[in-house]
């Protein structure tokens, strides 16, 4: 197998962990001596050894058996090595201890902690360094990540479910499923990718909602953020051991800066008309998913907009468009 080929297997098997790894990029890493896998690693858990450890680790369970030195081996890292010490070590330190010599790289890690810092050190250590194979496919797979590093923001988007004749709810408040069931399971896999899922206090108070991934996998769950000022009981089941923070202010852009500060790359609002509404007219939406029922809830529902074609009314284009059932299922995304 040659570095291409291994670089996109790499890709491929990182792809395993990107529901336990986030809020971090998945990452994978392959050791090689020209002819066959010595070893391989990924970053499987948040907080947990990153790939290039990981691949480092087995490698040594092979060391007099299948090679005698490291300076033999070439490294394949999807990412760049992380210089910093963080929730690790530094992974371009201990590629440099144990003696590496070459080592070919998917993409420039994005994060200012990181880029091209890792490089830097790999340089300076005599070690040879071959950047961008398979660049934007690394790119793509840890879309969320390079987009929070590269603009300093989160990437957000607005999930709406809306009958055939575009209402949220009933007026009553009475608790209605607008769409099927499999678009609900949908729902589920969508929040198991995002790191944070924001809602409002109306929809805390009329639907008392989880807003978990209820998933049939290992995932780490959303970080759950609250959004009102009204008051609101905490002892309801949105507020357990994933819960992040209330926040009070109407100012969206200054939440969503608080919020960049943190580990958080990516965000799902899962709210009502009022809320969602607040953030088209702010401009803070970068992707909508909405799911559209083949029922319609009639003069009794709520509408979610209060014109026509308001998604495109605010800057957005249709990405793609498929059935889930007698649902359809609509990605837009921000006309830039």
């Amino acid at each position: 197998m040659n570095n291409e080929e291994l670089m996109l297997r790499a890709i491929t098997q990182a792809e395993k962990f990107k529901y336990t790894a986030k809020p971090n990029p998945v990452v994978g890493a392959i050791l090689h001596n020209g002819e066959e896998i010595i070893s391989e690693g990924y970053h499987e858990k948040y907080g947990d050894n990153h790939a290039e450890i990981n691949a480092i680790t087995n490698a040594q369970k092979y060391y007099g058996v299948k090679f005698k030195r490291f300076a033999d081996l070439t490294l394949i890292c999807t990412l760049e090595p992380c210089s910093h010490v963080g929730k690790t070590g530094s992974c371009a330190k201990k590629i440099v201890d144990v003696g590496i010599k070459n080592i070919v790289i998917g993409s420039i890690d994005p994060n200012p902690k990181v880029a091209g810092k890792g490089i830097k050190i790999l340089k300076e250590n005599n070690i040879n360094v071959a950047v961008g194979l398979h660049e934007k496919l690394v790119k793509n797979q840890n879309k969320y990540f390079f987009y929070k590093h590269q603009n300093n923001k989160l990437f957000v988007t607005l999930k709406i479910a809306r009958s055939f004749d575009g209402k949220s709810h009933l007026n009553s408040n009475e608790r209605v499923f607008v769409t099927s069931e499999s678009s609900r399971k949908d729902v589920q896999l969508i929040r198991a990718t995002q790191d944070a899922i924001l809602t409002g206090g109306n929809t805390l108070r009329n639907d008392n909602p989880i807003m978990n991934a209820r998933v049939d996998f290992k995932v780490n769950q959303p970080k759950k953020i609250l959004l009102t000022n009204k008051k609101y009981r905490k002892d309801l089941d949105f507020f357990n051991e994933d819960f992040l923070e209330v926040f009070k202010s109407k100012d969206l852009k200054q939440i969503l800066n608080s919020l960049s500060e943190t580990d958080i790359c990516s965000l799902l609002v899962e709210a009502g008309p009022k809320l969602a509404t607040s953030f088209l007219e702010a401009r803070c939406v970068d992707q909508i998913i909405l799911y559209t029922s083949s029922k319609a809830l009639g003069k009794n529902g709520v509408s979610w907009f209060k014109e026509d074609n308001a998604i495109e009314n605010y800057g957005f284009k249709l990405e793609s468009s498929y059935k889930i059932d007698s649902d359809t299922k609509q990605i837009y995304i921000k006309d830039e």
